[in-house]
């Protein structure tokens, strides 16, 4: 097929994929958003006019455009027309504090911001009237020239623009979840190698993909830039929502999709999830938070389709993969490496452990970001070189082999708590706690102790049946593990600070406990 020639070769364009499918079948379903379905013929035509606008404006190869909005089809236009015009996308959060978007636009070194109304509200006022920035209104919501339909160009045909593989494709901020969100700089080279990989995962013209998740996340473009550059259908989510989110995968006969794991939890507990007809999917794929080999049991049994999860980083290096309909009694890994990335284990001294052994996850691919943007210490304290000087990222994370060469992932090396010289992971403690029936979900973090250094806390939300206190959870839970992985204190809560695309906010908690305590 027409697509199969240029994914032979070893590097190429997303955009100049999707004007393929649009010259090829026009009338296919590129978008769908609530009613509305726009093609790819339309979409390319909008691509094109971005293009050209950021051309009109002097936008020059590797300049930096940012954007903090919901999700249109406007934002996803915008994002592939920089590319065309070879610029570097920064899709800002809007769910982050006003002095780390202030932060992200700073470092991004942008002059245009792209917002709309919804996300306006979360930006500091000096910022957005700061002199040489210029802001246009994706939601055509300040009834001024500024507003996208009178930004916008009529003319489609932008200077073409060719990319090189080490060109920036786009600069995605880390969450700020452990500290100051810091921009990672993926290639173009990078991108070009997710959308292989997801020929390979089955995606294609065929594909109906269902993205959940906000299109600022690396979670959803790893998914949704990839159908688009294969020819597929993308039903987008503005919020993601349990029984909506099943309605639209049953009307609309979805194939695909990313989602994270909190996010099957929800739709697992759905009461309605046993109604709908989700015969359709032929593959679902998992990443950015621990997955909980319960959680994907259930998946596996009640869910067609195959299971994937997926471990990596946006800073890319290592992935691991893990199928889990082809493995279940692997569920408590995070799979193999995936062809062509080498991932081992060192110790605290950079050195590589004997198998078996316990140590950080680093990866080498050809997946990998260029670096933190404007930031070449921080860069360098990621990195880690074998002793043939190959590169390769480190992720922070503890694991461990197992005899058939899966990787078990014990815990966030910043997450681990040491107390009284013994080192104690969180994810044991919560495997542990998942075991109860009246236990939800649990999040366990390691507060300051006078006798011990640290120790361990855990905050638990508890199912509505059966009833149990506090306390005596906390002494079923302590009888049970070793002596120096006794949890010091158990605090119920109704739900665990989240980020949007559902990771745990342990700082948070660990902040709150301090606070309270």
């Amino acid at each position: 097929m027409y697509l199969d020639e240029h994914l032979a070769r070893p590097f190429g364009s997303i955009p100049a994929l999707i004007h393929v499918t649009a010259s090829e079948r026009p009338t296919q379903p590129a978008l769908i958003l609530d009613e509305h379905t726009i093609t790819y013929a339309e979409l390319d035509r909008l691509i094109g006019r971005v293009a050209s606008s950021l051309q009109r404006d002097d936008l020059t190869p590797g300049q930096v455009v940012a954007a903090c909005a919901s999700t249109s089809f406007e934002y996803v236009a915008l994002f592939l027309g920089v590319l065309r015009a070879g610029g570097l996308m920064t899709p800002l959060p809007p769910s982050a504090t006003p002095q780390n978007l202030s932060a992200m636009l700073a470092n991004s070194g942008a002059t245009t911001l792209f917002l709309d109304h919804a996300s306006a509200r979360h930006w500091p006022t000096d910022v957005q009237a700061a002199a040489g920035l210029k802001r246009v209104w994706l939601d055509n919501s300040s009834g001024e020239a500024a507003d996208w339909s009178g930004w916008l160009a009529t003319d489609a045909t932008p200077s073409p623009v060719a990319p090189e593989p080490h060109w920036p494709f786009n600069l995605i901020y880390s969450s700020g979840t452990t500290g100051t969100p810091k921009g990672i700089v993926q290639p173009c080279s990078m991108r070009w190698a997710h959308v292989q990989r997801a020929a390979t995962n089955g995606y294609g013209p065929d594909t109906v993909m269902l993205a959940s998740t906000p299109l600022y996340s690396n979670t959803t473009l790893v998914a949704l830039l990839p159908t688009l550059a294969l020819g597929g259908t993308v039903v987008l989510m503005s919020k993601f929502d349990t029984r909506r989110y099943l309605e639209l995968a049953q009307q609309h006969r979805v194939t695909h999709t990313m989602l994270v794991p909190v996010q099957y939890q929800r739709l697992m507990d759905e009461p309605t999830f046993d109604d709908f007809d989700l015969s359709s999917f032929q593959a679902k794929f998992s990443t950015s938070a621990p997955f909980s080999a319960a959680l994907k049991a259930d998946v596996l049994r009640r869910w067609p389709g195959r299971l994937t999860e997926i471990y990596g980083m946006t800073e890319g290096g290592g992935r691991c993969e893990l199928e889990a309909h082809n493995y279940p009694h692997k569920l408590h890994t995070i799979g193999k490496p995936a062809s062509g990335h080498d991932i081992r284990l060192i110790n605290e001294q950079g050195q590589e452990v004997a198998p078996g052994e316990t140590g950080e996850i680093v990866g080498s691919s050809a997946a990998m970001m260029e670096g933190y943007f404007g930031m070449p210490e921080k860069t360098r304290e990621v990195e880690w070189f074998d002793a043939t000087g190959k590169r390769f990222i480190r992720t922070g994370d503890i694991g461990r082999y197992d005899e058939d060469g899966f990787l078990i992932l014990s815990d966030r090396k910043k997450d681990m708590v040491i107390s009284g010289g013994f080192n104690i992971y969180p994810s044991d403690l919560e495997a542990e706690l998942s075991q109860h029936p009246a236990v939800r979900e649990s999040a366990v973090v390691g507060v300051p102790s006078r006798q011990w250094g640290e120790t361990p806390v855990a905050y638990v939300v508890l199912r509505p049946e059966p009833n149990i206190s506090a306390e005596d959870l906390l002494n079923w839970l302590n009888t049970r593990v070793g002596k120096t992985q006794r949890l010091a204190d158990l605090v119920v809560v109704d739900s665990l600070p989240r980020s949007e695309i559902g990771k745990v906010l342990k700082r948070q908690l660990r902040d709150e406990y301090r606070a309270k305590n």
